[in-house]
């Protein structure tokens, strides 16, 4: 068979993408009820190359290896050949040779695809500049343990059109909902991203208007990894875009909301407002190591009735 990576969420099928979901959710049941004892990945092995920091991604991923009987290795540029120019098709085959998988969280998404095109093991994106797939695994996940099947129900995205919108457009075309990208002009997603979604998506410029009736609300930082410099500029564009308790009041009684972390709590989101009930954020977290644990199974061993 073909090496299969995860590099965005189309490189699943819709079906292949519910069993994670699914399998994922077992496999967190699973730990609650038996403990930490199920290990199908014994002596295998993940790199973990990381070029932007991380808490949520380094965590759950180790976590995942280790529980899995596995183990994970932190490879950062500084303390490998990749940051002495070493080509990266040349990386991939070599690490190809030594372990099983290995995550990338980098700036390129085109580097993280040259990466995958030479690698013969599987390759998973754990962040780009375009694209964060694993976390709408944890967001999907979560969404569906909360309030039951997504299908067909409406969600918001307020904010910047980034990497984060990007794999939200994506989960609305695989996962077959609704999705309403709120942002303030000038600061749309990707053009090409957005057409091929079609009429699941819409772009919104009036987050008030946006979140009417919403089952799901959720938001990032104004400003990302590498855009520091761009942030009294953002903060500026993104006035009005601040996501409340009274927009929440909004959208549909049982609205959830998300946030992929780290938050800055009075810029994107009201001061308060992780710590409303309507607020998932802690569970989606730490749903990031089940859904990993599924995505790490499944491209390893594939799927597990």
């Amino acid at each position: 068979m073909a090496t299969r990576h995860f590099l965005t969420l189309l490189d699943l099928t819709p079906d292949e993408l519910g069993y994670l979901i699914r399998r994922a959710v077992t496999i967190k049941n699973g730990l609650k009820t038996h403990g930490p004892t199920y290990t199908p990945l014994p002596n295998r092995t993940l790199a973990m190359i990381f070029e932007k920091s991380s808490t949520r991604t380094r965590v759950s991923f180790e976590t995942a290896m280790a529980q899995f009987g596995g183990h994970a290795l932190f490879l950062s540029p500084r303390d490998t050949q990749l940051g002495r120019g070493e080509p990266i098709a040349d990386t991939a085959r070599v690490l190809a040779e030594m372990v099983d998988a290995v995550m990338i969280r980098t700036f390129s998404h085109a580097s993280l695809e040259t990466f995958a095109a030479a690698s013969d093991v599987p390759v998973i994106n754990a962040l780009t500049d375009d694209y964060h797939p694993c976390q709408l695994l944890a967001d999907v996940m979560t969404w569906s343990e909360c309030r039951g099947a997504v299908r067909g129900k409406t969600a918001v995205w307020i904010g910047d059109g980034n990497n984060m919108c990007h794999s939200w457009i994506n989960a609305a075309r695989q996962f077959d909902f609704q999705l309403r990208v709120c942002c303030p002009e000038g600061y749309e997603p990707d053009a090409a991203i957005l057409a091929a979604a079609g009429e699941r998506v819409s772009i919104w410029h009036d987050p008030r208007q946006a979140v009417v009736g919403a089952n799901l609300v959720t938001t990032d930082v104004w400003a990302s990894m590498g855009q520091e410099e761009e942030q009294a500029k953002r903060a500026k564009a993104f006035r009005g875009f601040q996501v409340d308790e009274a927009m929440l009041d909004l959208a549909a009684d049982d609205v959830l909301f998300l946030h992929c972390l780290p938050a800055h709590r009075g810029e994107e989101i009201s001061a308060t407002l992780l710590d409303d009930p309507r607020a998932a954020v802690w569970q989606e977290a730490g749903n990031r190591l089940h859904a990993q644990k599924a995505l790490l199974e499944f491209l390893l061993l594939g799927r597990v009735d």
